[in-house]
């Protein structure tokens, strides 16, 4: 299995002078560690339950561009980006030039968005539920067709394009396509049509492993019916807990987790922790051992 680090807060010991070195050194650390991916958050406000608005938050693709200069290894992502946020086409070329300048290390993680606040903090439309799920297929076709040698028009319910003109191209041809969330309506079947990776949340505990063995049976069921291949998606997960407080007990249930098929864990550095020394300590003690599960 592999190990993703997901890093979803920069509020740390006087971080309005350490922000920078400090998350420079934790992603050369991860790199050179052995750490599969890195990921920031899609937000423009921090979450209210790290912290909300008032705490620092960096936006995410310039933050992913910088990550490419320094780093050599790790494959990058948002965890995930909001549909609402970009333009589709200006997305698939912003994600496209991540993917160039990081020779193919990128991925698109994306999903449909929840944090109205943030959208009516700085003035961006937020449309229901229904719209934005419809939006964000819209935009999966449109990076799909920028992805392709079709460069002609694309026109759909919520957005027209004359060209879909995309130089140059992705490293592999097209960037791999990560939908975030377990929702058994819409997003599992999203999954299952138009991505190559799936990510849910995990836990320690017998409730949330039923839980991500249910969502993966109904992605399964999804591709089923679609006639796509569910063994080819990637299946990851974004884990609650801290990895480094006991290793062994994380690694046995990592056990479980790749039983079910589960490839990759994120996992986060705690809140108000220096990600420095805990990555140090991440690497050292859990990524030799989990990759060997």
């Amino acid at each position: 299995m592999d190990l993703g680090l997901h890093y979803y807060t920069f509020t740390a010991p006087e971080w309005e002078t350490t922000l920078t070195d400090r998350l420079t050194e934790t992603a050369r650390i991860a790199d050179e560690g052995g750490v599969s991916l890195f990921s920031f958050m899609d937000h423009w406000f921090q979450m209210l339950d790290a912290g909300g608005p008032f705490e620092p938050m960096l936006e995410g693709y310039t933050s992913l561009g910088y990550l490419a200069g320094i780093t050599n290894r790790m494959r990058l992502s948002l965890l995930v980006t909001g549909v609402t946020y970009r333009h589709p086409a200006l997305l698939a070329k912003t994600v496209t030039t991540l993917d160039v300048l990081s020779k193919g290390r990128a991925m698109l993680g994306i999903g449909a968005a929840w944090y109205d606040r943030e959208h009516a903090g700085l003035g961006v439309p937020f449309p229901s539920t229904k719209e934005r799920f419809e939006r964000l297929e819209e935009t999966l076709q449109i990076c799909q067709q920028m992805w392709s040698p079709n460069n002609g028009a694309f026109d759909g319910a919520h957005y027209s394009l004359a060209e879909t003109i995309n130089l140059p191209q992705p490293v592999r041809g097209s960037v791999p396509v990560l939908i975030g969330g377990g929702g058994e309506r819409k997003t599992l079947r999203l999954v299952a049509q138009y991505a190559q990776a799936c990510n849910l949340f995990g836990a320690p505990g017998d409730e949330a492993l039923a839980t991500v063995a249910h969502k993966l049976e109904v992605l399964r069921g999804h591709c089923d019916a679609l006639g796509t291949d569910y063994d080819a998606i990637e299946k990851t997960m974004l884990y609650q807990g801290d990895p480094t407080e006991d290793a062994d007990t994380f690694l046995a249930d990592m056990q479980r987790y790749a039983e079910l098929g589960m490839t990759l864990v994120g996992v986060m550095p705690p809140r108000y922790t220096d990600p420095v020394p805990w990555t140090e300590k991440l690497t050292s003690a859990v990524v030799g051992r989990l990759s060997q599960i």
